[in-house]
């Protein structure tokens, strides 16, 4: 006869779950997408473009939200009328399904549960991330563009939307750069620990004698900025380049000098865009990236002599972040959180939740401690 009592596994999520809607304050949320609703539907919205898809974005970002609160809600009460009928009907293909259910709504929860930890001040904003190689040659510009494709198939899991905003392809094999922008309520807090130097080491594909090779790429994630204005840029301060936008081998796709590349003379930084139509919106759109990655740095600068002036030094997240073997051992392993997976092929097909909600748990134990 069959008994199926997951009871004890349930109880324990909805606990959790309950935790989680009250910090979400769900209320309060349903309230907000009311007051967005009414500003998205009023008659001159469009007047303003800028402001019109601020409001839109918000209200896609909140509904978003609440969508998966209510969706694992419904999900817990099926789950008890599966186990119901599984048990009524001793049908173990049922009592299979509802304890599949359960796992994924574990995991879902439990996602949640990590989601509650972002309170940074710009946590809940959606992500811009820039992918470059760096040591390494042929192997590292071929493990960049495996990096970007990780972090797409990351997002395409979710159903994030994305936009890849510029590529810089190599004369070889891969991606010198590139940077996408990923849409979605708490990208940035998320990703934000996916920041820092990534290191494949495996036997290349491009040298001879079955040697070992070891290549770097850097990760860089930082918030979109609705409004980029604490930080002023002079004229004086950017050099600006125009070209075409191309593709893979140097294939033509534009047939203007619509794209945009904007240089900081005084920091070094480059910001390159040609995703949008014309050559006003890539440069409107790369100077919103400056301007967020100048305020990012005065603020890293200014914690940076902080901790100095105090006395104190903590360990940042530094180089070499994450290492990728892809010989011997097949292993991918965080160097800050000890968190590692067995199946490399898995981490770089997107499934990055288990490192990236390590990820946030350590940071939150650091800046608590």
């Amino acid at each position: 006869m069959l008994e199926l009592d997951l009871s004890d596994d349930i109880q324990a999520l909805r606990s959790t779950f309950g935790d989680i809607r009250a910090v979400v304050d769900v209320d309060a949320l349903t309230a907000e997408i009311a007051r967005l609703s009414d500003a998205a539907g009023a008659p001159d919205l469009w007047d303003d473009v800028d402001a019109a898809q601020k409001v839109t974005s918000a209200l896609s970002h909140r509904q978003a939200e609440l969508k998966r609160i209510t969706e694992i809600e419904r999900r817990l009460d099926d789950l008890d009328v599966l186990i119901e009928l599984a048990n009524e009907m001793e049908d173990e293909d049922s009592a299979e399904e509802a304890r599949r259910e359960l796992a994924e709504l574990e995991d879902l929860i439990g996602q949640l549960e990590v989601q509650t930890l972002l309170d940074g001040e710009y946590d809940a904003r959606s992500a811009v991330v820039t992918i470059r190689s760096g040591a390494g040659g042929d192997d590292a510009t071929d493990f960049a563009e495996m990096l970007m494709r990780m972090y797409l198939r990351w997002a395409e899991r979710h159903k994030y939307p994305v936009k890849v905003m510029d590529t810089s392809y190599a004369e070889g094999a891969g991606i010198k750069s590139a940077t996408f922008e990923i849409d979605a309520p708490y990208a940035y807090g998320t990703l934000s620990v996916e920041a820092g130097t990534h290191r494949l080491a495996r036997i290349s594909p491009f040298g001879g004698a079955d040697k070992r090779q070891t290549s770097f790429a850097a990760v860089e994630v930082i918030p979109v900025m609705e409004e980029a204005q604490e930080v002023e840029v002079p004229e004086g301060d950017i050099r600006v380049d125009v070209f075409r936008s191309s593709g893979p081998g140097g294939q033509s796709v534009n047939t203007t000098d619509s794209a945009v590349r904007i240089t900081h003379l005084p920091t070094g930084i480059v910001v390159s865009m040609q995703n949008e139509k014309s050559q006003i919106q890539n440069r409107a759109a790369a100077m919103r990236v400056l301007q967020t990655r100048l305020m990012l740095l005065q603020r890293e600068e200014e914690a940076a002599k902080k901790k100095e002036l105090a006395g104190t030094m903590t360990a940042s997240w530094g180089d070499q972040m994450r290492s990728y073997f892809l010989y011997g051992q097949q292993l991918v392993k965080d160097l800050r959180t000890g968190h590692e997976v067995g199946n490399p092929a898995v981490v770089l097909d997107g499934d990055l939740d288990g490192f990236i909600s390590a990820g946030i748990r350590w940071r939150k134990r650091k800046t608590d401690d």
